[in-house]
């Protein structure tokens, strides 16, 4: 199902979906069109609930109020066994608002995704790899400024460094993004839920930014996304937005050229922004502040302190 489930015709829904009344088919669209916005969220749910819908097909279940708790439970204790705790848990969710969404219309009596426990799952450490500070500035200056591409590339690797930018957040830009306030240079996020997020640049960022805006001369076309695709005739800038794609395959190519052997993605500039700015007596709660995180607890996933810690604790076996 793609992002924009609820324009699907009738032929791409799930059987059990497909074969229902009208008023049926409107409601399981509705539940992607009025009550999820965010496009990821609305990708990653319309994936999990084709899939529990397909999986039941097969066990001669042929309406959704025929559909039980044991049915849920036995879908994601088959889940469980193919991929990891986070992801079963998501997919229960997504099934489970769905029903809560079809109680609501009186499409179905009970949600029977309800009762139906998701895995244990507890996270103290992110996974996200990170760069040191140190590879971080030789992967700045090792970036070929003399072209577009390399103008726009270090732009934004150090937007998400110094500004922990979300990589969605990032690419959402438009150039009136970037602004002056107070004789420096900010700019504004537009994050998750619709929130906005203003900072200002650090000076290097600045630096960047200024010199992206004027080599590529942006600053006229306010409107225009921020950061684009290049084109391939030309070698300039497009019209069009950098999708997220993209920015990971240029991430992982940057890297690499850099001499960079970790296996950094666009997510990694955020936790090595986090980890230095705390390394460099920042505080955790400004951190999750600067981040535009709601909680602390999540700002401690991006601090990897410790793995310096634990390496020259490692270092003592002296054999």
């Amino acid at each position: 199902m793609s992002e924009l489930a609820y324009l699907l015709p009738s032929s791409m829904l799930p059987a059990l979906i497909a074969s229902a009344d009208g008023r049926v088919q409107t409601r399981f669209l509705e539940f992607f069109a009025a009550q999820i916005r965010n496009p990821h969220t609305r990708r990653a749910y319309a994936r999990a609930i084709g899939e529990f819908l397909g999986w039941c097909s097969p066990l001669g279940i042929t309406a959704l109020d025929q559909i039980q708790p044991l049915h849920v439970a036995t879908w994601i204790e088959h889940l469980g066994r193919s991929v990891s705790a986070p992801t079963v848990k998501q997919r229960l969710a997504g099934v489970r608002h769905l029903f809560d969404w079809l109680v609501v219309g009186q499409i179905v009596p009970t949600n029977p995704a309800a009762s139906v426990r998701g895995p244990s799952h507890s996270v103290r450490r992110g996974k996200t790899p990170v760069l040191t500070p140190q590879e971080a500035r030789v992967l700045l200056d090792s970036i070929d400024i003399t072209t577009s591409a390399g103008l726009r590339d270090r732009a934004l690797i150090a937007l998400m460094v110094y500004s922990f930018a979300r990589i969605g957040a990032a690419l959402a830009m438009r150039v009136e993004d970037v602004f002056v306030q107070n004789r420096r240079l900010w700019v504004r996020l537009h994050e998750k839920g619709g929130k906005r997020h203003e900072m200002p640049c650090h000076h290097n960022l600045e630096t960047y930014l200024d010199a992206y805006l004027d080599g590529c001369t942006l600053r006229e076309d306010r409107k225009g996304p921020l950061f684009r695709t290049i084109s391939r005739g030309t070698k300039r800038l497009s019209e069009t937005p950098l999708p997220q794609a993209n920015a990971f395959q240029m991430v992982r190519r940057r890297a690499t050229a850099a001499g960079i052997a970790t296996a950094i993605g666009n997510h990694s500039f955020r936790a090595t922004g986090i980890t230095a700015y705390l390394q460099n007596g920042g505080t955790l709660e400004r951190a999750a502040v600067m981040a535009n995180h709601a909680s602390t607890r999540t700002t401690q996933l991006y601090d990897r302190r410790s793995d310096a810690v634990t390496l020259d604790e490692v270092e003592r076996v002296l054999i």
